[in-house]
């Protein structure tokens, strides 16, 4: 047999993928061997009726279903599990009382500096974020509190050494491009 003489300009590939004709699945209904298939010529319709699949189980009617979960709930006294989180154990905590939601606000109004929010949550055994919720300083107060705190950091920044602020300059600056 003769090659060509050039290879290049030969068409040796298929020009088009060869596509696989759509799948064409038997008809389950049709197809069943126990499937009972009844044609009525006036109307052009298929009955088709299928036996199920095994005997009924006297256990799953629906007088007395086999899933436990469909039952009626038992007077039985049965254990319950566990709780799943060890939180759920705990008591819920006591619900303050109006004078003592009121002695909170004026504590925590009277010096923030004092009675900040996790003394008052230890003293009357609630959470911090419930003390900043019912007590919350006016905008006010609130503003020269930041700004005693500015203070305070600023002057613990004050102290540091060279190093340790140069560090901290690079760390804010590197923030910045995030």
């Amino acid at each position: 047999m003769l090659k060509p003489r050039f290879p290049s300009l030969c068409r040796s590939y298929a020009t088009r993928r060869p596509e696989r004709p759509p799948a064409r699945f038997p008809d389950p209904l049709r197809n069943s061997p126990n499937a009972i298939v009844t044609q009525l010529d006036r109307d052009k319709l298929t009955f088709i009726h299928r036996p199920p699949p095994s005997a009924p189980s006297p256990f799953s009617t629906t007088l007395n279903p086999a899933s436990p979960l469909l039952r009626p709930p038992s007077s039985s006294s049965d254990p319950l599990p566990p709780l799943l989180r060890p939180s759920a154990y705990a008591p819920d905590p006591d619900r303050l009382s109006k004078e003592d939601m009121e002695k909170l606000k004026s504590l925590r109004r009277s010096n923030p500096d004092l009675y900040s929010c996790t003394k008052l949550a230890k003293m009357f055994g609630c959470t911090p974020s419930f003390v900043s919720q019912v007590a919350a300083l006016p905008r006010t107060l609130r503003k020269a509190f930041a700004q005693r705190q500015a203070d305070k950091v600023g002057a613990v920044k004050a102290g540091w050494g060279e190093r340790k602020a140069t560090l901290r300059a690079i760390r804010e600056k590197r923030r910045q491009y995030w």
